[in-house]
């Protein structure tokens, strides 16, 4: 196949996305170092991330609008030469004021990305889903590789330099971005950004059937998916008894199934529908969960979290459904405001699973996880009956 300009435009927005991921996925590993080096517990690191996640979601929607007004490049240029200074700028941390401050930053410059990437992505690729797919994968590519890495870093030489990966990756994919992608004409150039930002047009846009159905069942997969990226690897250790080394080689398991299986399911959307894959990707999660729940022993572990990489690809159907259902004046605006309102039911995840966790045990949280993904399955399978007339 030859390779065309658009196929260099995909690839450097995937870059781009694993420099966002990888910035965010690098504080993990080393949390303890952090709570050393500023005296704090783990609550009060856990505060600041969850200010750098809330900000991540928040900027969703501005993105989509200032990628209407200034061109989608420009912005994603902005959010990876954001999120490698803000990197380094956590890494100097001074204080622990001032890495909560650049952690918010950092996910603020993040944040910026997805949306515009998503929707330029989607402009110049007649098969959405299969490049959306491709897009998407920059996520578990970044999780597969750079907590490994930071963890290592981290040990040998402090949490700061492992901080910094998140630099060390954003410089050159911001040149090469640079250097290699043209500036694309802005679709509203002289629209003023509070003009277009007006709450009755947004209320009438998420409460369109189609938009406010695809929300809900992308709010329910980033709520599954929010608790099993926070919960996974405790859960394999407490659940299943396993090492800390063997729950992140699974971990990776789960990332690295991701990885392979979003541009599949995005070519799957594409070729039966996207109501289809995201029934593939539910079914999976419903049996992964539940199989982590009342299995036991390595060979039931190693199935589970194999389905559950696959469920949490819904992203590539999902989102490819709303690229359809957006018209192509509104996909910047529309896709950044959806985006940050399911990111946000998402963001939930976290401390509902992890509550449950504590109040009930993991068993109990994580088949609250594999009810919510048949919840999902149950819409679906409900929204295709009624479309047939029954």
């Amino acid at each position: 196949m030859k390779w065309s300009y658009r196929s260099t435009v995909l690839v450097l927005c995937t870059a781009a996305f694993f420099v966002t991921v990888t910035a965010r996925l690098v504080i993990s590993p080393v949390v303890s170092d952090v709570e050393a080096t500023f005296g704090v517990n783990t609550g009060t690191v856990g505060l600041a991330l969850s200010g750098m996640w809330a900000m991540y979601a928040l900027s969703q929607f501005p993105s989509g609008v200032l990628g209407d007004r200034y061109g989608e490049t420009r912005i994603i240029l902005a959010a990876v030469g954001g999120t490698a200074a803000a990197s380094a700028l956590l890494a100097l941390s001074p204080t622990f004021v001032s890495f909560g401050l650049f952690a918010v930053v950092l996910g603020g410059a993040a944040g910026l990305h997805y949306s515009v990437a998503t929707t330029l992505v989607a402009r110049q690729h007649d098969r959405t889903g299969r490049a959306i797919g491709i897009h998407v994968s920059g996520a578990p590519i970044a999780g597969l590789l750079m907590p490994p890495a930071a963890a290592a870093i981290g040990a040998r030489y402090g949490w700061r330099p492992a901080v910094l990966l998140g630099t060390a990756a954003g410089i050159p994919v911001a040149a090469a971005f640079w250097l290699r992608v043209r500036p694309i004409e802005p679709r509203a150039p002289d629209a003023r950004i509070r003009d277009r930002v007006r709450l009755g047009a947004l209320s009438e846009l998420l409460a369109r059937p189609s938009i406010a159905y695809t929300t809900a069942l992308s709010g329910l997969g980033a709520f599954a998916w929010q608790a099993t990226a926070s919960f996974l690897p405790a859960f394999l250790q407490q659940g299943y008894g396993l090492s800390q080394t063997a729950a992140g080689l699974l971990f990776s398991l789960y990332f690295l199934t991701n990885g392979v299986a979003q541009p599949v399911m995005g070519t799957v959307s594409d070729r039966l529908s996207r109501d289809a894959a995201a029934s593939i990707t539910m079914a999976a999660g419903v049996v992964g969960f539940g199989l982590l729940v009342v299995g036991d022993g390595d060979a039931i572990a190693v199935v589970g979290v194999g389905c559950v990489g696959l469920s949490m690809t819904w992203g590539a159907p999902l989102q490819s459904r709303f690229m359809d259902v957006l018209g192509e004046d509104e996909r910047g605006l529309g896709f950044g405001l959806v985006r940050t309102a399911y990111m946000l039911i998402g963001a939930l995840g976290s401390v509902v699973v992890g509550t449950a966790a504590d109040l009930f045990g993991w068993g109990v949280a994580f088949g609250l996880l594999s009810g919510v993904t048949a919840t999902v399955l149950c819409v679906i399978a409900l929204n295709r009956l009624l479309s047939l007339g029954w």
